[in-house]
């Protein structure tokens, strides 16, 4: 394989330039794109790599609980586990594109992988304020427990809100650049629909996983009132065949809120997560979540909503005129 096959392929293996970040870019794709071409060559397939992150990620969530010496270097084994655990988050996905093998399991899994690790960073750092906390406020949260898992419980809450949202704009995005082929952007209609058509014999499993990404999806779209208007506006007046000159217009507003998808993600979230704990203070991980990147999905939310009223009239006004 030559090189420009090679960069050929590995764009192919992106799902679009939009709603990459930097870093990935430069570091996570790149590695995931290297991972993804072995595990092609040895018949792996995508979901047996998001399940090893899962057990990477975990693994290096847990030795963050280690706060004192001389186990502190155990910190630094688990920042590089979770690093790792990301670039095969990066390769199934990779991997998927480049081999068509897309399956909606995949996309749960994927989705739920990172909550396993974060699951696992959480309770470490919970119990290594409790018991190791050399801090400003170490005392404080050893002598009131219940502080630090509130934080921790509410920190955890407004990270899975963030994560979906991201999620939902990043697809809604990539289904105005792409189509409906590029994109997983699904619809709680869809959903239940499926669902009334698959019969329960033999199908048991799959109706679970079913109903549990139906509800996620749910949860996305009772966030996002005015975007689901300017769907059935699209819906009513175009189907699925909705004009180019509207797709880069939408683009076009979207396009300056994709870095907000991404900070939301992963990368940001997990350097400031790194920080705390390098300098010994992770409640600061758990207030970081609740206060800059809420205000972030907020800001997020509040501008997609904005354009998508301002479409929807105008789509509106084209059909009463």
């Amino acid at each position: 394989m030559n090189f420009q096959e090679i960069k050929r392929q590995y764009k192919q293996s992106l799902k679009s330039m939009d709603t990459e970040e930097h870093i990935d870019l430069f570091f996570y794709r790149p590695l995931g794109y290297a991972w993804a071409l072995l595990c092609a060559r040895l018949g792996i397939t995508p979901n047996t790599i998001t399940i090893a992150s899962i057990f990477l990620g975990v693994a290096g969530g847990v030795l963050l609980y280690f706060g004192a010496q001389p186990l502190v270097w155990l910190n630094y084994v688990g920042i590089f586990l979770i690093v790792w655990a990301n670039t095969f988050d990066s390769a199934d996905g990779q991997l998927a594109r480049l081999t068509k093998q897309y399956s909606r399991l995949g996309r749960i899994l994927d989705g739920v992988s990172g909550d396993f690790w974060f699951v696992a960073i959480y309770f470490a750092l919970v119990f290594r304020e409790i018991n190791f906390g050399d801090n400003l406020l170490g005392t404080f949260f050893a002598d009131h427990k219940w502080v630090i898992w509130l934080l921790a419980v509410c920190a955890g809450g407004c990270h899975a809100k963030q994560a979906a949202m991201a999620d939902y704009y990043r697809q809604f995005h990539l289904y105005f650049l792409k189509g409906k082929d590029g994109s997983e952007l699904d619809s709680t209609e869809q959903l239940d629909e499926q669902l009334r058509q698959m019969p329960w014999k033999g199908n048991l499993m799959k109706r679970l996983t079913l109903s549990v990404y139906r509800n996620y999806t749910a949860n996305q779209e009772v966030m996002t009132p005015c975007m689901q208007r300017l769907r059935r506006a699209l819906r009513s007046r175009y189907g699925d065949d909705v004009p180019q000159s509207f797709r880069d217009a939408f683009r076009r507003k979207s396009l300056p809120m994709m870095k907000y998808t991404n900070m939301l993600s992963f990368n940001t979230r997990i350097i400031a997560m790194f920080i705390s704990v390098i300098i010994k203070m992770p409640w600061l991980y758990f207030a970081f979540e609740l206060v800059v990147l809420n205000l972030m999905m907020v800001y997020m939310i509040l501008c997609h909503e904005r354009f998508c009223r301002k479409f929807t009239a105008e789509l509106e006004s084209k059909v009463e005129g």
